[in-house]
């Protein structure tokens, strides 16, 4: 596993605002970015009048608004960009299945952007209904893990002997390494693509791709090729002889099915799982997601995109 590293002076700021957040209660679910935009958009909403307005809603707000010591830890941090008379936060917080976590403010745009959304809450909701009756794991590996949703949810429930989270952004690294200090769940990081790097003979490999064609190609929202699911059935064929025996790849991404009802990840999937002898289940989460894509180019013969499970079980 890699070597820890050393907190810096921003990191603990970060760390004492996760940490007095916690301690007042602080709650914030992040909608969607077409939701987001049409929350700000509201009357009232130029201008930010609480905290949840700060770092759930990324506005723009006066010194005051904000408790001294939250403010003087995103100062601390390096976080806050001035605007005028106003300040705002580079960065949002959210909770997820009681757990805080750090990520990107609205909006987006940024390709090192770290993102959490309506996707990170599914799932974390599927990780802990898979996991619920599992034995505890050895090891455990979050492939493209972002803010850490997938890797903390599992850890907090199988408390494996290691879990490690990959990811290329090393911004989303920092993020992750911060909300699994501040829930007191041991997590290493590494910076690599996919699962370069990541251990033989894992119990659990977690991985929640991006599944959307993208124009832009920001790393976390384009799945390439297949409308959009070719690098999640990369990483399934990549996950599927890292696994220990009777091992398990949780896989949870989005399926464009194609007009007239046909789901080609699904069959791609099911070929690479039957060519590994594995055993592969999977189901539909959400049978609609994403709607404004389909007057994109890319999805003209698509008629929806589904979010689905699937999980792929080594033989023992």
């Amino acid at each position: 596993m890699p070597d820890s590293i050393a907190a810096t002076s921003a990191d603990e700021a970060l760390l004492a605002l996760l940490g007095r957040l916690d301690e007042t209660g602080y709650d914030f679910v992040t909608p969607t970015p077409l939701t987001h935009q049409r929350v700000v958009r509201r009357p009232g909403m130029q201008e930010a009048r609480s905290v949840r307005d700060v770092l759930g809603w990324s506005l723009p707000f006066r010194t005051g608004v904000l408790p001294d010591d939250q403010f003087e830890a995103l100062a601390a941090a390096g976080v806050l960009a001035r605007e005028g008379e106003l300040w705002r936060s580079a960065v949002r917080v959210s909770r997820v299945r009681g757990l805080l976590f750090l990520h990107s403010a609205f909006p987006t745009d940024e390709e090192d952007s770290v993102f959490l959304g309506p996707d990170s809450y599914r799932f974390a909701d599927f990780v802990a209904a898979e996991i619920a009756d599992a034995a505890a794991a050895g090891r455990v590996v979050d492939i493209g893990g972002g803010a850490g949703v997938g890797a903390l949810t599992a850890a907090a429930r199988c408390r494996p002997q290691e879990a490690l989270l990959t990811d290329v952004n090393r911004r989303a690294l920092r993020f992750a390494r911060l909300n699994a200090q501040h829930a007191g769940i041991p997590l290493a990081v590494r910076e690599a693509e996919g699962l370069d790097g990541a251990p033989e003979g894992t119990d659990l490999i977690l991985a929640n791709p991006p599944y959307i064609v993208d124009p832009a190609g920001r790393t976390y929202r384009d799945g390439g090729e297949l409308h959009g699911g070719e690098i999640s059935l990369d990483w399934a064929r990549a996950a599927i002889p890292k696994l220990a025996p009777g091992g398990r790849f949780l896989l949870y991404t989005g399926s464009a099915i194609l007009v007239g009802g046909r789901d080609r990840l699904q069959e791609e999937l099911r070929h690479a799982a039957e060519d590994a002898g594995a055993a592969l289940a999977y189901r539909e989460l959400d049978p609609d997601v994403f709607g404004e894509e389909l007057d994109t180019a890319p999805y003209a013969d698509v008629e929806r995109i589904a979010v689905v499970g699937c999980v792929i079980t080594k033989p023992r």
